[in-house]
């Protein structure tokens, strides 16, 4: 395990910002805090790095305890790599030099044969002699992270990386940069508040809420698993359905009976509440089942509706463009629900 998070608490006063906080990382792998601002976020990270002291608990690197009440090891020794927001480059370096500013130690030779390779992980060769004003964002966020990724640390630390660019560059530069994490062989930990970043980079996210950890897991379970409400409404989009168990394996809803597995303590007659996504909820002009159009968004190769079904709730569903439907249009519509979440009613 590289990376060992243990019942981490941090207070400021009588605050806890981060509260009995744990989570494992391997080696290798890219995990993601996530969750909305002020949640405790890049106070953990804060901690990884050692920048500040933990108030209760302990964080190991590889073994190693870095952190624990009364003991924090600098930063400089726990070979950890960092990206920031605002990428941090020396104006008055170029890109090469900025890549090769951490290699202490090493020979000439030794030096400039990684500061090439790093120049050809981040496709930026032929900027090696660039400064930053000469760059755009995307190419500045690639030699910050050639030059953490450039001492081989044993931690990358990356906090919020892509909030200045715009939205296509940042999708794009996600998925770019997980794949210069992975042919390096980096873990890494990112902390965010956009979802759609923690899909693209990492292996498994953390959802943070209120100083603690409500989830950790893969993109997938978190979206079709979520443990309980708040992960259910903070991840991906979807409505709340109330429903009825019949028995331990079904439930039933306005629009039919739902198979699965529910929570333990919901016996026969129990109200709850089921997660319907867009995906959830299938076009399909041949069913008898009909809901009306009450809201649309374009999304060039889909568009999301809002349908309010006869009894007066309402779901989402994702549907192809070429149909598209006019506002208080009724509408047929089929359930197909893989991964049915319910929780008990409140």
């Amino acid at each position: 395990m590289l990376l060992e998070v243990e019942n981490l608490v941090k207070r400021y006063g009588d605050k806890a910002v981060v509260d009995g906080l744990s989570f494992k990382l391997t080696q290798g792998a890219i995990g993601c805090l996530l969750g909305p601002s002020g949640c405790g976020k890049t106070t953990v990270l804060r901690l990884i790095a050692g920048f500040d002291d933990l108030t209760e608990g302990k964080i190991r690197i590889a073994g190693q305890i870095v952190s624990r009440r009364g003991s924090t090891l600098p930063p400089e020794r726990r070979q950890i790599g960092m990206v920031f927001q605002d990428y941090a480059l020396f104006p008055h370096l170029n890109v090469q030099d900025n890549i090769g500013f951490g290699l202490h130690g090493l020979t000439p030779a030794a030096r400039a044969a990684r500061v090439t390779k790093m120049l050809a992980l981040v496709n930026l060769t032929e900027s090696a002699h660039a400064f930053a004003h000469e760059l755009s964002g995307g190419q500045q966020q690639r030699v910050a992270l050639a030059r953490a990724l450039a001492p081989r640390p044993r931690l990358l630390l990356m906090d919020e990386p892509f909030s200045n660019l715009d939205v296509e560059l940042r999708e794009r530069l996600s998925l770019e940069v997980r794949d210069i994490l992975k042919r390096e062989g980096a873990t890494a930990i990112l902390v965010t508040h956009d979802q759609h970043e923690a899909f693209a980079i990492a292996d498994e996210i953390g959802i943070m809420h209120d100083g603690h950890i409500q989830q950790w897991d893969s993109p997938y379970n978190l979206y079709h698993q979520p443990a309980n409400r708040f992960v259910a409404d903070f991840i991906g989009q979807g409505v709340l359905l109330p429903g009825t168990v019949l028995n331990q394996n079904k439930i039933e809803i306005e629009l039919g009976i739902l198979e699965g597995e529910f929570p333990a303590e919901c016996q026969r007659g129990c109200p709850v509440d089921v997660l319907l996504r867009p995906d959830d909820i299938v076009h399909d002009d041949a069913s008898p089942m009909l809901a009306q159009v009450t809201h649309k968004a374009f999304r060039g190769a889909h568009i999301l509706y809002t349908l309010r079904l006869p009894g007066g709730g309402s779901v989402l569903s994702l549907v192809p463009s070429h149909h598209n439907h006019a506002l208080g249009e009724k509408i047929g519509i089929r359930l197909i629900v893989d991964h049915v979440v319910a929780f008990p009613r409140r």
